[in-house]
This record gives C-alpha cells, sequence and structure tokens, in this order.
C-alpha cells in the first residue's frame, strides 16, 4: 500500500474514536501492553514528559516541546487530534514522522493489529513510540488522548507529570463530577515522578494531593509558583495558564537534571511555537476586514474563556460559524454564546458531527437565531459573504469544524 492507501486502512479498519466515539473508546490498557510487548517495549527506551488535563495540554505540549527545542535537544512530540494531516500527531523537532515509516509499520504489523482488534489510538501510540526510540530522541513530550489512568499513553514511567486543568468533558467516559475527573488524570502521576498542576479547584486540588501523597511525588501548583510568564505567539487569553505550567515543569526539569535550558530558550521557544512545531487553531486569526478568529475550543470549560475574549474584541456585527459532535452536552455549551451574533450552524465531516437543522433547532431554545448549511464551507463562506468589514467571524465549537476551514 502507498501512504493514501495506508491511512484509508487506518481509518476504515481500525476503530477511532474521533470519528465513531463511544465504540472506539477503550476502558483499559491491555491492548496496549500486547501491542508495547509485540514491538519491544519502545517506551522504556524513551525520557518522557506526560500530559494530562481537560484544556490546555496541548498548547501546553507543543510550547515544552519547543522550549526543549530551542534549548538544543531532539525532541519527540505527540499530540491528538490531528488537524490536516494524520503525520502531525508524531514529530521531531518540528519534522512529522515520514510518509514511508507510517506505511512500513502498517504493513509489518497489520496482521497483529487485526488480530488483536486495536484501537486506532493504540495503534498510533505504538506508532509513536518505536518511531521515538529508533530516532534516539533526547526527550519526548506525550499527550494524553483522553483522562489518563486508562489512555494508552499512561504505559510510559516519565521524568514529570502534568496535568493542565479540569473540567467537565467525556462525562460519560471519565465521570461526571470534577473529583471524579480529577482521580482520572490524576492517574498518570507515578511513583517518585514529580507532578506539575496548571490549575486547581476547590473540588480537584485534595485529589491531587492524595495522589501525590499515595506515589510519593514532590507536587507542583504552577499558578501559585509562577507570577509572570514571556510573550507568546499564542494569543489566546488561556495561554497564560499554559505558559506558567510549563515553565514550573522546566524548573523541575531543570532542578533533576541532566538536562541544561537557558532561559533565553524559554523566551524563544514561546515566541517559535507557531513555527517550530506547527501547532493551528488556538485563537489563530485567518483574516482582517473583517476580522477572522478560530479556535478549537469545544467544552464548557475552554468556550468560557474563549467567548470572554471574544467579548474584548471591537466589532459591529459578530458572525460565529458553529458545529459540534453529537456526544456533545448542548445544554452546558449553548447557553454560554452571545445571543446577539449571527450564527451559521453547521455539521462536521465526520460521522460523530450533529447534524447542522438539530444544532439550530437546540440553538434556537437558548436564543440563538441563523440559518444551517449542507457543510462547514458552505457556512463559513456565506459568513464572510455576509460580514462587513468592521465585523468579526468566529469559527468553532469542534476541533474538527477548525479543521476544514484551515
Amino acid at each position: 500500500m502507498n501512504y493514501k492507501e495506508t491511512l484509508d486502512w487506518m481509518f476504515n479498519k481500525l476503530p477511532m474514536y474521533q470519528t465513531q466515539g463511544a465504540t472506539a473508546y477503550r476502558k483499559d490498557i491491555t491492548n496496549t501492553v500486547l501491542l508495547a510487548k509485540h514491538l519491544g517495549n519502545p517506551e522504556r527506551f524513551l525520557k518522557c514528559i506526560h500530559v494530562a488535563g481537560t484544556n490546555g495540554k496541548g498548547s501546553t505540549s507543543h510550547l515544552l516541546a519547543c522550549v526543549l527545542q530551542e534549548a538544543g535537544y531532539k525532541v519527540g512530540l505527540y499530540t491528538s487530534p490531528h488537524l490536516k494531516d494524520y503525520r502531525e500527531r508524531i514529530q521531531i523537532n518540528g519534522q512529522p514522522i515520514p510518509e514511508g515509516y507510517v506505511v512500513d509499520f502498517i504493513e509489518k504489523n497489520k496482521v497483529f493489529f487485526e488480530e488483536t482488534d486495536l484501537s486506532f489510538f493504540e495503534m498510533t501510540v505504538g506508532l509513536a513510540f518505536e518511531y521515538f526510540a529508533k530516532q534516539k530522541t533526547d526527550i519526548n513530550v506525550i499527550e494524553v488522548g483522553m483522562g489518563g489512568r486508562l489512555d494508552s499513553t499512561n504505559i510510559i514511567t516519565p521524568l514529570i507529570s502534568i496535568i493542565t486543568n479540569i473540567g467537565l468533558d467525556h462525562t460519560q467516559f471519565l465521570g461526571n463530577t470534577l473529583e471524579a475527573i480529577a482521580f482520572e488524570k490524576a492517574g498518570i502521576i507515578k511513583k517518585n515522578v514529580p507532578v506539575v498542576i496548571g490549575e486547581y479547584v476547590n473540588e480537584t486540588k485534595p485529589v491531587f494531593l492524595a495522589k501525590a501523597e499515595e506515589t510519593n511525588s514532590a507536587i507542583h501548583f504552577a499558578s501559585d509558583l509562577i507570577q509572570e510568564t514571556y510573550p507568546s505567539t499564542l494569543l489566546g487569553d488561556y495561554q497564560v495558564a499554559n505558559k506558567k505550567t510549563v515553565m514550573q515543569a522546566i524548573r523541575v526539569l531543570q532542578d533533576q537534571g541532566p538536562f541544561e535550558i537557558p532561559e533565553k530558550a524559554i523566551k524563544k521557544g514561546f515566541l517559535n511555537v507557531i513555527e517550530n512545531t506547527i501547532l493551528q487553531g488556538r485563537w489563530q486569526p485567518l483574516g482582517e476586514n473583517p476580522k477572522i478568529i478560530c479556535d478549537t475550543a469545544h467544552n464548557a470549560h475552554g468556550l468560557k474563556m474563549v467567548l470572554k475574549q471574544l467579548e474584548k474584541e471591537n466589532f459591529e456585527q459578530l458572525h460565529i460559524v458553529l458545529g459540534v459532535v453529537n456526544d456533545k452536552n448542548l445544554g452546558e455549551i449553548l447557553p454560554l454564546f452571545p445571543k446577539k451574533a449571527k450564527y451559521y450552524f453547521c455539521k462536521p465531516d465526520i460521522p460523530r458531527g450533529l447534524d447542522a437543522k438539530i444544532l439550530k433547532d437546540e440553538a434556537s431554545k437558548f436564543g440563538l437565531t441563523g440559518e444551517s448549511y449542507l457543510s462547514v464551507s458552505n457556512a463559513y463562506q456565506s459568513a464572510k459573504e455576509n460580514a462587513e468589514r468592521k465585523d468579526l467571524i468566529y469559527i468553532g465549537g469542534s476541533t474538527f469544524v477548525v479543521a476544514e476551514i484551515l
């Protein structure tokens, strides 16, 4: 198979949470342990930083990887989901994994994947760990897919564990309270491995403290310890907390040794993160006159911050291109959106996408009015045609909506 045929096989043959939802989710790491053993346990040869959290874990992972790259290290970065190209998920110093490596990996292990009924995510984690081990990276930043305790990435023993924050998302899998979700994410805290907490609330702090005591892990609350940060090309207001988390993680790494990370590497890493690590979709400007901004925030916790920043913008009329997946709690997120905006409802082009007409009907119950469109591109095009020079267009609601307009 060539690269395109290989991707088609992966997307069609292997259960994929991003497109299928609950049927692709695995509630334990048995399959990942089997795959790791099949591959010769590449994760045991890796130095890693493990990053979990409801929101901000992608930005935090990219910022960390960029700082380490600017410090002169060969840095593996594993994130999910991808926006445009599958290979975004697995990169070393900003270079995506070669197409040929992906093709060879699938070809070599295809029978095993089919026999063990691996999920798309499990297989991709195995690919990342093998690739990083073979390329002899100095350090790797590994982003959790969902939760932590039972996530496929949780077969590593990292140098540092990071939990960015806790919000209500994926409650059908992780629990419907902040405490329950914090417990799942705290599952990445390992024995004698320090942990950095980005943000906490009254409900989550005791969960983190209890787990850290159980594992004899030094715990660092970044929001209490870091007062000032450096400028970054990531412009969202919510990036302040992510930058504090990264700075505290770097401090811990510096204290541990043997990594040397000068302050100038932190400054350059924050400024070069988009260029060095191909990060997209985080409060990303796409045009002026009218101003166009997209953001991948897709749960109440993330959308509150993004919509608060949207309120600070100057515009005459706000146009919102909005699409969501079908397992989203609309009663939680739709009340957050401004009633004065004009809405362009659409369905992301994946099986999990919520029908645009259903979204429009549900939104109307919260005073949000607009039209439904057959595709994201049609909705976006209509917004651009209707907007005047002093207006603002915002595109969001789902990572998959943003991916279609980039």
